[in-house]
């Protein structure tokens, strides 16, 4: 009974995996981005995260905001205070104690975009997912990585540069937002940003870039939390192994005298 249960339930994944791959979880296909902090031992890459801040400084912080990542928190990407101070400065925040706008510290938080309808990045790759898997068990996250990283890198690609006017409205086609239109122009064409490490800058890497940037900006101690995960397992491995063994050798003296 038991051994059809699993195979039961191993075909249903397989099937629903299928369904899932072919409709690509959202508007178009999505694929997969070999990013160096994916899977269970993937580690940031400090150069890329830099560049992907310059993407967002540079193209996307005209329109979006990032008003829940601290400013400070930019020494973990590998640059020194006083970095970080001259960066803060570029942006205006507003002070209730003095009632007016100010340049920016450290201790204040990315300020909000400047277009009223544009969402803000913070979260925006935790909430755009990619591809799951057999729904709910995020099984590609798990082997792939494949998620909200993938998903922008695929939407910023996705124009096809062709407009469509409807009520009024300029839309831009674009094979992976749903609906296959969306209100945003296209951000990204390539060469769009000069990186001061000479990295090829064509729209790909521009995109895998910001979308690195955007998955550390949602998720900024996501390699402390694989390593708590990690070691959480790695003992929890070893303690079963312990009450095994324990378990046998209080079990075995009992065990012997029913025998005999």
């Amino acid at each position: 009974m038991i051994k059809n249960l699993t195979l039961s339930i191993l075909s249903a994944l397989m099937i629903t995996a299928g369904g899932a791959f072919a409709s690509g979880g959202g508007g178009g296909h999505i694929e997969n981005v070999q990013f160096s902090f994916d899977g269970p031992f993937g580690k940031w890459d400090q150069n890329q995260l830099q560049r992907g801040l310059q993407v967002y400084t540079e193209v996307c912080a005209g329109c979006h905001g990032l008003q829940y990542v601290p400013l400070r928190t930019l020494t973990d990407l590998g640059y020194t205070d006083a970095e970080v101070r001259a960066y803060a400065s570029q942006f205006e925040v507003y002070d209730a104690e003095l009632d007016d706008t100010r340049p920016a510290l450290p201790t204040d938080n990315f300020p909000k975009g400047g277009v009223a309808e544009a969402p803000d990045l913070s979260m925006m790759a935790k909430a755009r997912a990619g591809f799951h898997g057999p729904y709910g068990l995020g099984l590609n996250q798990l082997f792939k990585g494949m998620g909200g990283p993938e998903y922008i890198v695929a939407l910023l690609t996705g124009y096809t540069g062709e407009e469509i006017e409807e009520a009024g409205t300029t839309f831009y086609e674009n094979d992976i937002f749903p609906g296959g239109k969306i209100a945003m122009g296209q951000p990204l064409w390539g060469e769009d940003v000069e990186y001061a490490d000479g990295h090829s800058n064509d729209l790909h890497h521009e995109a895998e870039d910001v979308a690195a940037f955007l998955m550390w900006a949602a998720e900024p101690k996501l390699m402390v939390r694989k390593y708590v995960g990690f070691m959480g397992v790695f003992f929890l491995t070893l303690l079963s192994v312990l009450l095994y063994l324990t378990n046998k050798r209080l079990w075995k003296p009992i065990k012997g005298k029913t025998e005999a």
